[in-house]
């Protein structure tokens, strides 16, 4: 491979924004949130400083409202100790010379009534159970079966959209630099974007135009707030993680692009193969494309990228930015280890969610290791 020049070292624009590198940092639930209240504290604040390199930095999945919570220790984005305690995370990545977007999550079914407020039932598009589906509630209990959901009315879908709405207010009072619409991993607005998850009969459910009416609903409420150059959206159109499946992702999500394309945002972020179960055959090409050719802003890639890739497919115009997970958990200084193509770290998986410093603050920098 040619790499006199390369790709993933140019300065962009994305939206409005000038990024140093095309090496964007995943959103990634880590579950480190400080209890009571799941707000980002001091150790979260070092986690992404220490990513600051990246070309922009996208949040950890942050819920919009204490329905949205499926998972013990993951942090939120509607009380005003969780805005303070994400300005402590803005304000560092900013003191080390970063860029911050927070993505906004919803988990809809994949939740547990001791998680939700009053014990209540999760909620979804339809009220069917995801086989298979599990959540971790407690250090005692674990990981535990989701429970069936219950249908949300037709009259409360607005009262969500609006919380979506406040959260993007929330995201920029706590000095973030924008936002992402989690659309993805079987929660919430995936599950009304898909046919398996999706089987109402009013106007948010049955045609592709109407399944894709409630995730554009929120990405005009948050418009309110936020310039379209400040927004994204991250979907997976063709993962099964979350029991999820669609009988027609090219239709889907072509048409879900060309709305969010019409809606102006500045980019869409697409995983093309995951770890939690999707296209072990590779990538689906033909699906990507169809997205791509619907979307006319920024398309990040996701999903198992090494360094070779990412600058493989963006020579060839398959994405124009790469996302990094895993090696990014690993490698805090993933952007100098790729300018230098030197060794990475090993992620510990052990340490993914939850716990301490360990696995999550102390992994060396080139330098160090050196």
């Amino acid at each position: 491979m040619n790499q006199a020049h390369n790709p993933l070292f140019d300065t962009v624009t994305l939206g409005d924004l000038t990024l140093p590198n095309r090496i964007i940092m995943s959103p990634l639930t880590r579950a480190r949130a400080s209890q009571p209240g799941d707000v980002p504290s001091d150790m979260n604040a070092t986690y992404y400083a220490q990513r600051a390199s990246a070309g922009l930095i996208i949040s950890e999945a942050t819920q919009v409202c204490p329905e949205g919570k499926g998972y013990a220790f993951t942090p939120g984005i509607y009380s005003s100790e969780q805005v303070r305690g994400w300005r402590k995370v803005t304000d560092a990545v900013h003191e080390a010379g970063g860029r911050i977007h927070a993505q906004l999550w919803h988990v809809g079914r994949i939740s547990h009534n001791e998680l939700q407020p009053g014990g209540a039932s999760p909620v979804a598009p339809s009220a069917i159970t995801p086989e298979g589906s599990q959540v971790f509630i407690s250090a005692e209990s674990g990981m535990v079966d989701v429970p069936q959901p219950r249908a949300l009315e037709t009259e409360e879908i607005p009262k969500v959209v609006e919380q979506f709405r406040q959260g993007a207010e929330n995201a920029r009072e706590a000095g973030f630099d924008g936002i992402e619409i989690h659309a993805a991993n079987g929660y919430l607005l995936d599950q009304f974007l898909r046919t398996g998850s999706n089987q109402r009969t009013d106007e948010y459910g049955g045609s592709v135009e109407n399944r894709v009416r409630f995730p554009l609903m929120v990405v005009e409420a948050v418009k309110q707030v936020w310039p379209t150059a400040r927004i994204g959206v991250r979907v997976t159109p063709t993962g099964s993680f979350n029991s999820m499946y669609d009988e027609d992702p090219h239709t889907t999500f072509e048409a879900f692009a060309r709305g969010l394309d019409e809606a102006g945002i500045a980019y869409l972020e697409v995983v093309e193969d995951s770890f939690q179960g999707n296209h072990e055959e590779g990538r689906p090409e033909s699906v990507l494309k169809a997205i791509r050719n619907a979307f006319s802003g920024t398309y990040i890639g996701n999903g198992a990228y090494s360094r070779d890739e990412a600058i493989e497919r963006i020579q060839a115009g398959y994405c124009d930015l790469v996302s990094f997970g895993r090696p990014m958990i690993a490698n805090p200084d993933l952007v100098e280890r790729f300018r230098q193509n030197a060794p990475l770290n090993r992620w510990d998986d052990s340490t993914f969610y939850g716990g301490d410093e360990r696995g999550y603050i102390d992994y060396p920098t080139l330098e160090q290791a050196q």
